[in-house]
């Protein structure tokens, strides 16, 4: 794996002539022996080597301290030089401090690549198994910090355009109150995103892949589940620092990875701030072809960014809700019902008597009253409690004009289903262009629990873009990442009916009739021009010229066979060479940082509105 660190590690130890080497090969052990050592020639010439020197040391009142510790880790890697992605190569399994099982009697869940970022190719046509791409690297973040870094640095923003009432329109400027959709992988775009929009999310919703290689997903949905959890724990990570202190996140999954996700979230979001497990009933149909149970539920784990700050959720009443709810003594407060005078756990400082207005002693509940005697007796006084007319006992009254909602429930029978989902899609392309869309009443009830108007509320996995168009008709702002190409036919064009006015889904229950706008983008992808000539070349010896351009200036996969791929190019068909050059890059996950934004040769491919959009998104919009 040829990184910015290891490369400028190997070249401080080639400084040393054949000492770190055997036949070419770095002497692991021998380096890892001076290192323990603090062999003074080895330190001084990694703090002479720049790369080293930022990555490995600290500074301590004007003193550069290396950090051996980080270093001795690096080289402990098993084939470091050939597939060095984490230190649990050898050994995978359940730690605690650093330390497996059979070392400790505390147990915590770890997997191999917890280090690491997974830049994730979201398409299933870009992993597919050729001679020429392999499998998706993993970035270890001592490894390739120096990767990461520019990985995840923000990207150049492209083909802005505005969407409203009158149309799609150029637009060179960003207001905070734009709705915003951006097209690029998640996890860079995320970073992109960041420095604007930290700690201003009201809520996120996400249904990312299950993991399970056949739930419907346009995305990649076959990674092992270390991989899986890596995947997510990059983007959840990141996901956690868009939320304000009063946010919460709520995650669609179904059982194939949901108790593993569990553990990831609370290591991420903290134990204290799970907030519940909601069972969420997508489907009414029984399925006769499941082996031993019809499955008809996901589940939506809920987070809050800090339980302390979260506001009470509330459902919306319902006649069914008040029902109970009389006034058979004409009190002037109105209808009410009673309530529980009893205290829900055992309370022996609130056991005590009660005397009714005729003199009879009323004795406490076996728990104890559920206040003490100075607060019932307030109460009694206000007309909250009243006696029975038997003097038996005592009647809380719980107001119908002070229920401004209801507690919800974890278990959702009547949130829409996958069936209804499809159904919505079909009125408005003809067809469903997903298998297992979420219904809009799904939606509209996670946002009508966790926002107030005006809220932002982000979907990272966007897919066809319901989270949006709920919360477009809801009147809360909204941010939609999707790196797929139906962005383009499923996502934008159902928000343009929203602003148009469609009346599917949830439009007719919010009185929704059109309006609004929003602002979408695309991170400019690193490779477009190389892109654009191999699609535009229409002889073999044209494309030759291309792939000769390519191998001086584009960004390829390090991890590709350039040797195979220049001796069996000239084998294959027009097609099957373009289709050969579109895989060696790495098309997917590279794009250009802002910082490249006033080079000569990135300037000439960004038009001067897509340049004026940029200085004004981060530079103005990002403070």
């Amino acid at each position: 794996m040829k990184t910015i660190i290891n490369e400028a590690i190997k070249d401080v130890l080639m400084q040393f002539g054949e000492k770190y080497f055997i036949d070419g090969i770095v002497h692991k052990s021998k380096v890892i022996q001076d290192l323990d050592n603090y062999d003074i020639d080895l330190i001084e010439a990694f703090i002479a080597n720049k790369t080293v020197k930022n990555n490995f040391t600290i500074d301590i009142k004007g003193n550069t301290v290396i950090q051996t510790n980080k270093l001795l880790q690096l080289f402990e890697v098993d084939e470091y030089w050939q597939d060095s992605y984490t230190k649990y190569l050898r050994k995978i399994g359940l730690t605690v401090g650093g330390k497996f099982i059979d070392e400790s009697t505390d147990v915590v869940l770890d997997f191999p690549y917890k280090d690491t970022v997974l830049k994730a190719s979201m398409s299933k046509e870009d992993t597919d198994k050729d001679d020429f791409r392999p499998n998706e690297p993993f970035l270890n973040e001592v490894i390739a910090k120096e990767e990461i870094d520019v990985l995840l640095d923000k990207k150049i923003l492209v083909n802005a355009k505005k969407y409203d009432e009158n149309g799609v329109h150029d637009v060179n400027s960003f207001d905070e109150n734009d709705n915003l959709i951006m097209k690029g992988n998640n996890l860079l775009a995320l970073h992109t995103l960041k420095e604007r929009y930290a700690g201003k999310v009201k809520l996120i919703y996400i249904d990312p892949p299950y993991n399970t290689g056949n739930d419907g997903f346009k995305y990649n949905d076959s990674f092992n589940r270390s991989s899986w959890l890596t995947f997510m724990k990059n983007r959840l990570e990141i996901a956690r620092d868009f939320l304000s202190n009063e946010g919460s996140i709520w995650i669609n999954i179904d059982s194939n990875e949901s108790h593993y996700l569990n553990v990831l979230l609370d290591n991420i979001f903290k134990e204290e701030n799970f907030v519940a497990d909601v069972i969420w009933n997508h489907t009414k149909q029984s399925k006769n072809d499941e082996r031993f149970f019809s499955r008809h539920y996901n589940h939506l784990l809920v987070y809050a960014k800090d339980k302390k700050y979260l506001h009470k959720f509330e459902a919306p009443r319902t006649e069914e809700d008040n029902k109970n709810y009389k006034n058979p003594d004409n009190d002037p407060n109105g209808l009410w019902r009673a309530g529980d005078v009893r205290s829900p756990n055992l309370r022996e400082t609130l056991k005590f008597d009660l005397t009714a207005p005729n003199g009879a002693i009323i004795p406490p509940p076996e728990n104890g009253w559920r206040w003490s005697k100075k607060t019932i007796e307030e109460k009694i006084e206000n007309g909250e409690i009243i006696f029975k007319q038997d003097n038996t006992g005592i009647i809380r009254k719980i107001y119908l004009k002070n229920q401004s909602g209801r507690t919800p429930e974890n278990i959702w029978t009547d949130s829409g289903t996958t069936r209804e989902a499809n159904q919505e899609l079909k009125q408005l392309f003809g067809k469903s262009p997903f298998s297992t869309p979420k219904p809009e009443k799904l939606i509209k009830t996670i946002i009508q629990l966790g926002t107030q108007e005006n809220d932002i509320v982000l979907d990272f996995f966007m897919g066809s873009s319901t989270t949006q168009a709920v919360a477009h008709k809801m009147d809360r702002r909204y941010i939609g990442i999707e790196q797929m190409d139906y962005i383009n036919t499923v996502s934008i064009p159902r928000l343009q009916k929203v602003i148009e006015g469609e009346q599917g889904g949830i439009s007719k229950e919010v009185n929704w009739q059109g309006g609004g706008s929003f602002v979408y983008v695309e991170l400019m992808e690193k490779n477009r021009d190389f892109l654009k000539s191999i699609r535009n070349a229409v002889t073999q010896t044209e494309l030759q010229s291309v792939f000769d351009f390519m191998l001086e200036e584009a960004e390829i996969d390090f991890l590709v066979d350039l040797e195979t791929v220049k001796d069996t190019l000239h084998e294959l068909s027009l097609n099957e060479q373009k289709k050969t050059l579109f895989k060696i890059i790495d098309k997917n996950q590279l794009y250009n940082n802002y910082s490249e934004i006033d080079d000569e040769n990135v300037r000439d491919l960004i038009s001067d509105n897509d340049y004026l959009f940029n200085k004004n998104f981060y530079d103005e919009g990002g403070e």
